[in-house]
C-alpha cells in the first residue's frame, strides 16, 4: 500500500477559509470512501487564533450543507513541508508567506493556490475571498466544495 496523499490547506488565521477547504475536502474523500488514501489538515500563516475553533459563521455555513468543522486553529511550521505533499494557499499573500518559510525548491514546488483546481476558476480572481472581512461564508463554502471535488479528482488521477 502506498503512502497517503497529504494535503494542507493554508489561510491567514485558520478560522475561515482553510478549515472550510479542509472540511469540504474531508467530506469529498469520505463520500468516495477513500479516507485511507489521504492525510488532511489546515493551518494559518498567522498565530492570532491558535487553539480556537473555526469562526461561528464558518461552522454554520458548513452545517447548513451537512458538514461539521471541528478543527482547532494552528500555525504553519517548517515541519509541515516534511509532513505534506501539497500546501494549498487560499490567496497570494498566504502563498508568499508559505514560500518565505520554505527551505528551498523542494519545499516551494509543493505550494500552490487552492483555486488552481477550481473548474470555474477566474484567472482575474484566483483567490478564495476571506469571509472574515466580506461576510460571504456560504459563497466560500460552495467555492471550497466545488474546488475540493476537482482537487480530489486531480490527485487521484495524478
Amino acid at each position: 500500500m502506498s503512502a497517503p496523499i497529504s494535503v494542507l490547506f493554508v489561510c491567514l488565521g485558520n478560522i475561515c477559509r482553510s478549515p472550510t477547504a479542509e472540511a469540504t475536502f474531508v467530506a469529498e474523500v469520505a463520500r468516495r470512501r477513500l479516507e485511507h488514501r489521504f492525510r488532511i489538515d489546515s493551518c494559518g500563516t498567522g498565530d492570532w487564533h491558535v487553539g480556537e475553533a473555526a469562526h461561528p459563521e464558518t461552522r454554520r455555513a458548513a452545517e447548513r450543507h451537512g458538514v461539521l468543522i471541528t478543527h482547532r486553529a494552528r500555525t504553519l511550521v517548517t515541519a509541515d513541508f516534511d509532513r505534506f505533499d501539497w500546501l494549498l494557499a487560499m490567496d497570494r499573500k498566504n502563498e508568499r508567506n508559505i514560500l518565505r518559510l520554505s527551505r528551498g525548491p523542494e519545499d516551494a514546488k509543493k505550494v500552490h493556490l487552492f483555486r488552481r483546481w477550481d473548474p470555474v476558476e477566474d484567472p482575474e480572481h484566483p483567490e478564495v475571498p476571506d469571509p472574515y472581512f466580506t461576510g460571504e461564508f456560504d459563497r466560500v463554502f460552495e467555492l471550497c466544495a466545488r474546488t475540493s471535488r476537482a482537487l480530489c479528482d486531480a490527485l487521484l488521477d495524478g
